[in-house]
């Protein structure tokens, strides 16, 4: 475990990196809940991105956030299940929407949580994560994931997807994704230009259900592919 100043100091650091990044995931999760949506945030810490969700104006009425974590902290704002890192111990389909941001590239079977993820969810899977995209990118998406979780104690391997090994990942679950960025604009400025961008990879993914009853307010939907606006042409 990291010594308590050296966890200070990091805390205090990620501070307003992670209230960035919380910013723009509620915003770009928001729009894709419906009214009465049960979701799961598979890999929540302390629920704070639930907690978000809950309380962002224009979110529908009545959605409901759990969570889902090895290690309950305890005093979380939203309630947490336990996980044995085996299966989710819910059954299938019975989460409309399931959450999981920057938890894949640290599980060790990355294939066996998705499929879980999929198996829970009725709709949508929300996945975010990094890519592997631009100049010394592995270097530099290994030097942000260790900032952000060295003061937690939690283990990083290092190994992340490209956008087309993240496509491949779509298709071998057999899921159709209807929303993509390939950038992102998820820090504060200096932060952003070094570890945002290309680096950061969302998507919402369809399942098999899912696309039977549409998504959002339709009854179908096509890809919306996009970026946010380049800060540069890194």
């Amino acid at each position: 475990m990291p010594s308590k100043p050296f966890s200070t100091i990091m805390h205090a650091l990620h501070r307003p990196v992670y209230e960035s990044r919380l910013r723009e995931l509620v915003r770009r999760i928001v729009p894709h809940l419906r009214e009465g949506d049960s979701v799961l945030d598979v890999g929540c810490g302390v629920g704070t991105l639930g907690k978000a969700l809950l309380d962002a104006p224009g979110r529908p009425g009545g959605v409901e956030v759990r969570g889902l974590e090895r290690v309950r902290r305890g005093g979380e704002p939203i309630e947490v299940l336990g996980y044995d890192g085996g299966a989710i111990p819910l059954a299938d389909g019975s989460c409309d929407v399931v959450i999981v941001a920057d938890v894949l590239h640290h599980e060790e079977d990355f294939d066996r949580l998705l499929g879980e993820c999929v198996r829970v969810s009725s709709r949508l899977v929300i996945v975010k994560d990094h890519a592997v995209a631009g100049p010394l990118a592995q270097q530099r998406i290994s030097l942000i994931d260790w900032a952000a979780n060295a003061p937690y104690g939690v283990p990083c391997l290092y190994r992340y997807n490209t956008i087309n090994e993240w496509r491949a990942v779509h298709a071998r679950f057999g899921l159709e994704p209807i929303e993509e960025l390939t950038r992102m604009n998820l820090y504060p400025p200096i932060v952003n230009l070094l570890f945002g961008r290309r680096l950061q990879y969302f998507t919402v993914l369809r399942s098999a259900e899912g696309a039977a009853v549409g998504v959002g307010g339709g009854t179908t939907g096509e890809l919306n592919e996009h970026a946010d606006p380049p800060a540069d042409s890194a």
